[in-house]
Order: structure tokens, then sequence, then C-alpha cells
């Protein structure tokens, strides 16, 4: 019974999960939901930006808190391992719902690219190829366990988990953290830049370099000289273009 319970609760999770990443695409480019980023000043500007820092640091806390490592261990005193994943991805569900609900447009805008303009149509594929990235990035590593969903399977049929092999295929041979190069596309390319979406963008960028620091600390003590060697002939968000990195890339 236990072990169906965990699997509803992981699939529960998932589903959640995707649905906050697709809603976050909505949110961003103006489209289908019915709040967006965008939109007139409803409050004072002061207090509009006092609430939005909030709702973006409380996301980035969560979302990075609960990654370590050392999180991991004390938490899993509490929440079994099998749905540790799930429950990250549950919280980061209600951390992202959170912001999108209590979200105060500032009004106010940076840019507007024509509709139907060649850069237009750029920016909006651009838009679209980077959450494109994102998605694919998450099966190269591995979806499912990454949204916590083989865990509970595994769980159910009475197998043991196994760790992820470390690998370097598609993009990740050249970019350390796809996932993230898709995150940034989807921030900054929009053909609408107001100031709401320009205050999100800029934090979430700092956030984004300052996450991989932390990540990359946990990857070095998890995977020692392999990661090192990795992170020397790769680039973080965008591929290298050095004669050096080139040269490593064919001898490996």
């Amino acid at each position: 019974m236990k072990r169906i319970l965990f699997f509803i609760y992981g699939v529960a999770s998932y589903a959640v999960g995707v649905f906050a990443l697709l809603y976050l695409i909505a949110f961003l480019g103006d489209m289908v939901v019915p709040k967006t980023i965008d939109g007139p000043s409803m409050t004072s500007t002061w207090k509009a930006i006092g609430i939005n820092l909030s709702l973006i640091l409380l996301f980035s806390v969560q979302h990075s808190v609960m990654a370590r490592l050392a999180f991991k261990k004390r938490w899993t005193q509490f929440v079994s391992p099998v749905v540790e994943r799930s429950t990250y991805v549950l919280f980061t569900f209600f951390a992202l719902i959170t912001l999108f609900y209590f979200w105060q447009p500032l009004g106010g805008e940076v840019w507007n690219v024509a509709s139907g303009s060649m850069l237009y149509n750029v920016l909006y594929g651009l838009f679209f190829s980077g959450w494109a990235i994102l998605f694919s990035a998450t099966f190269l590593i591995n979806h499912f366990d990454l949204f916590g969903l083989r865990q509970v399977y595994l769980h159910l049929i009475g197998k043991d988990y196994t760790p992820l092999v470390f690998k370097e295929k598609g993009f990740y041979k050249s970019v350390r953290h796809p996932i993230y190069s898709g995150l940034l596309l989807g921030l900054w390319c929009t053909p609408h830049m107001t100031v709401s979406h320009l205050f999100l963008a800029v934090l979430w960028t700092v956030y984004v370099f300052y996450a991989i620091n932390l990540e990359e600390r946990d990857l070095i003590k998890e995977w020692g000289d392999k990661y090192q060697d990795y992170k020397n002939r790769t680039g973080s968000v965008f591929p290298k273009l050095s004669k050096k990195r080139a040269v490593s890339t064919k001898e490996a």
C-alpha cells in the first residue's frame, strides 16, 4: 500500500511540476493564461518591487537550498528518499504558483518590436527554442529521474534506485547546463520587454549563475576530477569557442 501511495504522490508531483513549467512559459510569453508578467501597475512602485523581490527570493531559496546535498542528507531523515525528489518538484510548484499569483506588474516599456517584423519572428523563435532546449536537456539527463517519477516507479516494482551515470551527450558535450541556457533564452528573447519582465529577467539571471556555482560544488564533490576536467573543457551556459576547447573535444 505504501508503495502505491508513494507512486500516486510521485505522479501527482510530476503532473503539477510540468504544469508549473508550462505555465511559466505562458506567463513570460504573455499568452493563454489569465495573468502574465506584464500589465498596468496596480500598486505603488516600491511596494510592487518589494513584493516581487520577495517572490523571487522565495523561489530562489527553495530551488537552491532543497537541491543541496547537505540539505538532502538532513531532509531525508524526515522524508523518504523515494519521494525526496518528488517533494522537491512539489515545493517548486508551490513557489512558482505563489510567484504567478502575487506578481505585481511594474508598468513601463523597455522595447517593443513591431508585430510581424523579421526581428519579432526571430525573438519569438529564440523564445520557443529556449524552452525546447530546456525540455530536451531534461531528457538527455533523464527527464523522469529529474522530476522524481523514476524513483517512485522503481520503488513500486520493487527495484532499488540506481544513480544516474555521468555522460556527455547532446548539448552536454559542449555546455554543462543547457537547462539554464534554455531558461535564459526564454527569459530574454521577447519582442515586448516591459520593466516587469526586465526586473525578473535580471534577477533570475543573477540567480542562475549563483545556482550554477552552488550546483557545481556538489558535482565536484560527487564526481571529483572527472567533473573538474569536464568543467575545464566545456562552457557553463554557452559553448566555449576557443581553439583550446576544439582541440580538447577532438582528442576526447
